[in-house]
């Protein structure tokens, strides 16, 4: 008997709206194999109904008071804590990650929430009076108007709410464009949003591909782009938006290195190295992927950590001891085991190979999804591609270094600049580290160094694009324009014109 499919649509203009493409996709539970869903792909034609319902609002949703809009933000924050792990469960189902990971990823989002709900005090400007007789100056920030945001399968729920909250604090519309392999918790946040009374129109949510990128890119109501993924994807955004006369910030791969003094306690950094480098499947833009050994460590580190790496909990993500859930789908786990069969064909040392992991130990009902252990490699050079490419999965490559000073000229000689972290006990050490490293995220003892929600999140080099960050006071600059006012009135106004350009008098 033929299971039916679950559709997942569209949410336009306050409801769902199923999808007219005729185009779809199938969603899968990578843990099982099983087809759970299928998600309509969106039609130029359908992103410009999104599109043009979000402009239909925008006029009354930013004469809206910020504080009205606030109390929306705070309803929507007391439904996202009582629905927590229900958005966890619709996460792991859909992406794989083990519960626990997909409820900080939630509690993550929220935190983005909670910022947004501050908009008020974000938003207010400044004064100055009398900056010459009789006339003063203040600025103040007002939204763009109809904004989008599109956003990768690995953190459905988190991401998102890197953009949505703030923009629509700040009073823009938005439309967003999730991953099409991970697609129902958006339009759950959708209703939730509904119901904490955000009016139609203010947060729409188009289903697709490239198709639907490129509509959002090129249409001209849409003032401004939001992204994260991979580099290339990156670089496309940046260049196609800005062509269209859109701001745009774009959050591109990484490469993310763990430096390992000799000083450095050995247990944390393998503590450290296990979560940051297996966590989420390895699945992250801040995982840690390459484990940067400096002098003798590598001899006290690599036994326990080859140790940990076989004995990983890799267990159907619903199974509260689990550690490591599936492969998101089975393309990505066909690319991660294309990247392991070339590490060892450029000369590496394959420690510990995820390829031979048994589907059977994951879990009843898991033989057919998307299992892989996790991979270490030893002797990693700069010049392999696994040390230079992003592989986006449960692989960690070390690479022996003497010194500080060498740690430092490796990293910095990345062409990605996303996320970094230096285990140490020496306080010199860690700020020469600090200061001298190009990178945007750094973390000393501290393996993904995320910024919270009240900072901002974004790397350097090739990991972004644009000159905001993601969220934090850099995101409310982002989604509003600074207009400055000057005023004065008529009983301060000297007789007769003036042809020379206004100084302070």
């Amino acid at each position: 008997m033929q299971i039916a499919k679950t559709p997942i649509n569209h949410y336009i203009a306050g409801r769902m709206v199923p999808n007219a493409s005729g185009r779809t996709q199938d969603v899968t539970n990578p843990a099982t194999g099983a087809v759970t869903g299928v998600v309509g792909l969106a039609s130029t034609a359908e992103v410009d109904a999104a599109v043009k319902a979000a402009a239909a609002a925008f006029p009354a949703w930013a004469d809206t008071p910020p504080i009205r809009r606030a109390r929306v933000m705070f309803k929507f924050l007391e439904l996202l804590n009582r629905h927590r792990d229900e958005l966890a469960h619709l996460i792991t189902a859909e992406h794989g990650k083990v519960f626990t990971d997909a409820q900080g990823e939630v509690t993550r989002g929220i935190d983005i929430v909670e910022f947004a709900c501050g908009i008020p005090q974000l938003l207010k400007g400044d004064f100055t009076e009398q900056v010459s007789t009789g006339i003063d100056n203040w600025t103040l920030r007002q939204p763009l108007g109809v904004v989008a945001g599109i956003t990768p399968f690995n953190f459905p729920v988190m991401v998102p709410m890197w953009m949505f909250p703030v923009a629509i604090a700040a009073g823009n519309t938005f439309v967003l464009k999730p991953s099409p392999t991970d697609p129902s918790a958006s339009l759950r946040m959708a209703e939730l949003l509904k119901e904490a009374g955000l009016p139609d129109g203010v947060f729409n949510v188009v289903q697709g591909d490239k198709v639907a990128v490129d509509a959002l890119l090129e249409h001209p109501d849409v003032k401004a782009i939001s992204f994260v993924g991979s580099t290339p994807i990156a670089n496309y955004i940046y260049e196609t938006g800005a062509r269209h006369g859109k701001r745009v910030q774009a959050l591109g791969g990484a490469k993310n290195h763990m430096v390992v003094m000799p000083d450095a306690d050995i247990d944390q950094a393998v503590d450290a190295l296990i979560g940051a480098g297996y966590g989420s499947a390895g699945e992250r833009c801040m995982a840690i992927s390459v484990a940067v050994l400096v002098g003798d460590v590598a001899d006290r580190l690599l036994p326990k950590l080859l140790e940990r790496t076989k004995t990983l909990k890799v267990l159907d993500g619903e199974n509260l001891e689990a550690e490591m859930g599936p492969i998101v789908t089975r393309a990505a786990h066909e690319r991660i085991t294309g990247y392991i069969d070339l590490g060892v064909k450029e000369g590496a040392t394959l420690l510990a190979d995820g390829r031979v992991f048994d589907s059977a130990q994951a879990g009843s009902g898991c033989d057919n999804g998307f299992w892989m252990g996790g991979t270490l490699f030893d002797h990693v050079t700069p010049d392999m591609r696994i040390y230079k490419e992003e592989i986006f999965g449960p692989v960690l490559s070390c690479v022996r270094v003497p010194d500080l000073k060498e740690a430092v000229d490796l990293i910095n000689a990345h062409e990605f600049g996303n996320g970094v972290s230096c285990f140490t006990r020496d306080g010199n050490v860690a700020r020469e580290f600090g200061r001298r490293i190009q990178v945007g995220m750094v973390g000393i003892n501290v393996p993904i160094p995320v910024p919270m929600a009240w900072h901002g999140f974004g790397g350097w080099k090739r990991s972004l694009f644009g000159d905001m960050h993601a969220y934090g006071e850099e995101g409310v600059r982002f989604y509003t324009k600074q207009k400055s006012i000057m005023q004065r009135w008529p009983e301060s106004i000297g007789k007769g014109a003036e042809f020379v350009m206004p100084t302070a008098k």
